[in-house]
């Protein structure tokens, strides 16, 4: 197994995809790297190609602020995306794309060994949950894959976009919670807060 130097620099040079061709930089991943709860979105927008770090933009933002309320902190858990460059124009990523990318993520996972997967979204869902995985219906629901307990929650875009879907989030967050306090060790969390995510 790799260890996270030789990961980061084998990630850093890859052109795999044609996505290599059209980065600034590659968005490798952030957080603990011993942490017990990780996120995991599809691809970096603008602002994370630009930065060079997962969910800085809006999405980001609030992605914090959905963490604050479960009393979390991203340096408390590890981000990522299913593939590490840009999909132009913010487009879902390709199948072929995700399938030449999928290795860096596994390895990830491999080197973490969280005990806590959470899918950001639809994409990242099918990807890693099932491929017909539903988020409208299926959001929140707890899956078991090799000893790891996998949820959906709604990506932060999808919230940005229609913010009927907070209170299922809002939801959502408090099962990750309970999750979080029957089988973490070492990940702290607070009581949720009486609100809703906010922008």
């Amino acid at each position: 197994m790799m260890d996270w130097d030789t990961l980061k620099a084998a990630c850093a040079q890859c052109h795999n995809c044609t996505l290599g061709e059209t980065r600034h930089n590659v968005v490798f991943g952030v957080g603990d790297e011993h942490a017990e709860v990780m996120f995991i979105g599809e691809g970096p927008g603008e602002n994370e190609d630009l930065q060079g770090e997962p969910f800085v933009g809006a999405a980001g933002h609030l992605l914090d602020d959905m963490l604050e309320i479960i009393g979390l902190h991203r340096s408390q858990v590890y981000i990522a995306n299913i593939v590490k460059c840009r999909p132009p124009h913010n487009r879902d990523p390709l199948n072929t794309e995700q399938d030449a990318c999928i290795a860096y993520l596994r390895a990830q996972v491999a080197l973490i060994q969280p005990k806590i997967i959470v899918c950001l979204g639809r994409i990242a869902a099918m990807r890693l949950i099932r491929s017909n995985f539903k988020i409208t219906r299926e959001h929140g629901q707890w899956t078991e894959k090799g000893g790891v307990q996998m949820m959906a929650i709604y990506h932060p875009s999808a919230l940005l976009r229609d913010p009927d879907k907070r209170p299922d989030t809002f939801e959502d967050l408090k099962a990750l919670q309970r999750q979080i306090h029957a089988i973490c060790t070492h990940t702290h969390c607070q009581t949720p807060g009486a609100g809703q995510p906010s922008a």
